[in-house]
């Protein structure tokens, strides 16, 4: 390990939370720095995220809300768009967490899911329903809204102990929202919906 550093902390794995935010692109965050804009400085960039990273001095930008029609109609739904420098932050957390939880999970789960989609849960779905005929639908009201910090950051110490883990998803969860005025809500619960380290943290309480 670098003496010089809090945390030990691969380059590697910068990168490849890098080239996964890259590939699916994304809308800038409230510094409004694109991924293309981001990639006009790449090295010094990604340098300079794996440093505080590593050092224990990063703290994420506030989260750019913005507000998008609900499917079912009638009302908007608001989702977050972290900076790309917390993008990339959040996937390599969600790359580290994801092969110590993913044996945790039913066969059965397929939201946020590697190699799952809806699709195959629909094919299940198929072959299954001969043999019932009544299904559950079940909806948890505002829970992205609504989830405890504390209770999250427990269900994540019961996978693991690495501390740059612990410290920058409590810090991520609690960094305030944005508005388009730009006004910020502080939060003590939730996460806003559309950051990558959502899922993993949603999963750790299955």
């Amino acid at each position: 390990m670098n003496k010089t550093k809090s945390f030990d902390i691969p380059k590697q794995l910068i990168w490849r939370a890098y080239k996964q935010v890259s590939k699916n692109k994304g809308a800038a965050g409230v510094d409004e720095v694109s991924i293309t804009k981001f990639e006009e400085n790449l090295k010094d960039n990604l340098y300079k995220l794996w440093n505080r990273m590593s050092s224990g001095s990063y703290f994420p930008e506030p989260v750019k809300a913005v507000a998008i029609p609900k499917d079912t109609g009638g009302g908007q739904r608001i989702l977050g768009v972290p900076s790309v420098f917390d993008r990339i932050g959040k996937t390599a957390a969600s790359m580290y967490l994801e092969p110590l939880v993913e044996p945790k999970f039913h066969e059965d789960s397929y939201g946020y899911r590697p190699n799952k989609s809806a699709l195959d849960a629909v094919d299940t779905a198929r072959k299954r329903c001969w043999g019932y005929n009544w299904t559950v639908d079940l909806d948890i009201s505002g829970f992205f809204d609504n989830l405890d910090h504390e209770l999250a950051l427990q269900a994540i110490k019961k996978h693991t102990d690495c501390k740059w883990v612990i410290l920058y998803v409590e810090r991520w969860m609690k960094a305030p929202i944005q508005l388009a005025d730009g006004s910020k809500i502080v939060r003590d619960k939730g996460v806003p919906q559309g950051g990558s380290i959502t899922p993993p943290t949603m999963l750790q309480k299955t």
